[in-house]
């Protein structure tokens, strides 16, 4: 995967920038101008943070542009970070609103288009987390379920959950992020983030014994 950004990391990975924090790294970058700092931040997330907006967009070329945009996004606004915040969530807020945007152009390039190309869908590549969220949360509704079933309808299901719903899921089931930590990126209260976690389970297992009725009679 390419970057928009001219990086080479061949310093990127020593031992020196490897050793220090997310925070220290943005706080070298922004009042030293350190590029290796810019550096190893861009390669310790870029496998991360790809891997999201992968999900989150279902389009790898979509998901390139955006990973690109964030990067810069954060070189930009690097001023604006402040001591004693964290970078992860602040790079997935960023992220997140780079990936909405780039959502809304692409729904209204296809309205225009819709008539000589008609929609396309391509299915996401991974559910580990989302089936591990699926057997290990609420095993009574999913216990029957084959593995390669139940991977084939949770890439469907999961394109079906309502935007705020499936923006927890991907953040708290699939990047790994806290409570807290995917409150701050969405800029809702915690409790909210759990209680759409907790709406996205029964959505899933709801669908899933409406379009399983005999495995549940």
């Amino acid at each position: 995967m390419s970057s928009a950004i001219d990086i080479h990391s061949a310093d990127a990975g020593s031992e020196t920038w490897a050793r220090k924090s997310d925070e220290e790294l943005l706080l070298e970058h922004r009042l030293r101008g350190s590029r290796r700092a810019f550096e190893e931040l861009v390669h310790r997330y870029e496998r991360e943070l790809y891997s999201y907006l992968r999900r989150y967009l279902s389009d790898a070329t979509l998901a390139e542009d955006v990973f690109q945009a964030t990067f810069l996004q954060l070189y930009l606004k690097a001023e604006q970070f402040e001591e004693g915040r964290k970078v992860r969530p602040w790079l997935y807020t960023i992220a997140t609103n780079q990936a909405i945007d780039a959502q809304r152009r692409n729904r209204r390039h296809k309205m225009v288009s819709l008539d000589r190309r008609g929609h396309s869908h391509e299915a996401q590549d991974s559910v580990g987390s989302l089936l591990d969220l699926l057997t290990s949360k609420e095993p009574e509704a999913t216990e029957n379920l084959e593995t390669d079933e139940r991977r084939q309808w949770v890439q469907q299901a999961i394109e079906q959950l309502p935007d705020p719903l499936r923006e927890a899921v991907l953040l708290v089931y699939y990047q790994g992020l806290k409570y807290r930590e995917a409150a701050a990126v969405l800029d809702i209260p915690v409790g909210t983030v759990k209680s759409r976690m907790h709406a996205a389970i029964l959505k899933l297992n709801e669908a899933w014994i409406q379009n399983h009725p005999r495995e549940h009679e």
